[in-house]
């Protein structure tokens, strides 16, 4: 018997874990890996902060919270949301507008099913988180890349998104501090696309999961400064709380006019059901994460800004690569020049694994402008990235 199995999925690809199979059996012959492909700080050095794992652990193992929680969230920690959001990016959102998701990727996909029927359009900036790309694909609509200009320090390119907006435009992402080029976005851009999105009558989605990472500028949330324009806000745990395996996010709507807020909540309310709810345990550590100390906060941005200029710069020093210097997140994007290797960046990051062990992404797993370059996460030790550093250089002088 011979099954029948979908076919949308056969152009699905997810760039950041693509090669970990050919990762793996490097590793299996003896080569030395160094992953630089996965966002992870708790691969690395970094450790969630203990009020935090005490909290959660006194919810499951003290208190017997393990039961299914509220599908849109439990109170307290929607409560907490509310707090964080007004005190960090002046916000004011009431917590029955906040959903608890199981990580911002969940409320990727929760944002795409209420917006795009088959044949609708998302516009995502290039280069792009890459479920950005592959979500509204699931859904049969089509994202449409807006060009993010390298020469201007990756910033959106707004006449590009004015002249890609049309009749089946269902939103505008804008994903800042930018994923994967560690881009931060001026108020004046910010503006600049909320403006684009008024005159055209449709909704801004924001990631924000880095927002407080940022070195260089100052995050502005859409929702702090849009007065017409719905604005669905994206930010999770995983990042600056150091819970990544934790997955837990929130989605919440800021629609200064109200008309639309009633029908997006109860539409996330339904997807949110179906899945059930997000680990309840893990809720309570959240809720210690924001309302508990925020000093580590500070100290992961320190050594995030020093590790991340430190692979700057011996990136800018090497033939054949340039960089734009991050101004937040923990990921760089250089370019590879033609000379080096072509143009194709997905056998550049093939031949560079297998032949050093340094795995990083390829760029065109984040979308058309990435085509030519790699991202690389600057989370490592000092001595751990001056290893890859040394092992990148030498591999290019050994290809040029």
């Amino acid at each position: 018997m011979k099954i029948r199995f979908t076919e949308d999925l056969d152009n699905i690809e997810y760039a950041i874990r693509g090669l970990v199979p050919l990762a793996r059996e490097a590793a299996k012959k003896g080569k030395k890996i160094i992953y630089l492909n996965i966002g992870d700080p708790l691969k690395y050095d970094f450790k969630t902060p203990k009020h935090i794992i005490e909290a959660a652990y006194n919810a499951s193992m003290r208190d017997n919270r393990n039961y299914y929680g509220e599908s849109q969230g439990i109170s307290e920690l929607r409560e907490a949301i509310s707090e964080h959001e007004k005190r960090i990016n002046n916000v004011e959102i009431s917590p029955n507008d906040i959903i608890v998701t199981q990580g911002v990727s969940e409320g990727i996909s929760f944002i795409c099913r209420i917006l795009l029927d088959r044949g609708d359009e998302a516009l995502v900036p290039s280069p792009s988180y890459p479920l950005y790309i592959n979500v509204p694909e699931l859904y049969h609509a089509k994202p449409v890349e807006y060009n993010v200009v390298e020469e201007d320090g990756w910033i959106p390119d707004v006449d590009d998104i004015r002249k890609k907006i049309n009749d089946k435009t269902r939103f505008i992402t804008i994903i800042n501090p930018n994923n994967p080029t560690g881009s931060v976005y001026s108020e004046k851009v910010i503006r600049n696309i909320i403006d684009i999105a008024g005159e055209y009558g449709i909704p801004i989605v924001s990631d924000e999961i880095y927002n407080q990472i940022v070195f260089d500028g100052r995050f502005i949330s859409p929702a702090s400064i849009s007065k017409d324009v719905p604005v669905f806000v994206l930010n999770g745990f995983s990042k600056a709380y150091l819970m990544t395996g934790w997955r837990l996010g929130y989605i919440y709507i800021h629609d200064p006019s109200g008309e639309n807020r009633e029908r997006a909540i109860n539409l996330i309310m339904k997807m949110a059901m179906i899945r059930l709810s997000a680990n309840t345990p893990a809720q309570y550590g959240a809720v210690a994460a924001l309302r508990g100390p925020q000093d580590h906060i500070k100290e992961i941005n320190r050594r995030f800004r020093e590790r991340s200029e430190l692979m700057y710069k011996r990136l800018s020093e090497m033939p054949g690569i340039s960089v734009v210097k991050p101004k937040g997140t923990f990921y760089i994007f250089p370019r590879i020049s033609r000379e080096i290797f072509s143009g194709d960046d997905k056998k550049f990051v093939k031949k560079l694994l297998l032949d050093t062990g340094v795995f990083v992404v390829y760029g065109s797993g984040f979308g058309e402008t990435g085509v030519g370059h790699f991202r690389a996460v600057t989370l490592p030790p000092e001595d751990t990235i001056g290893e890859a550093m040394d092992k990148i250089e030498e591999f290019i002088e050994k290809i040029s």
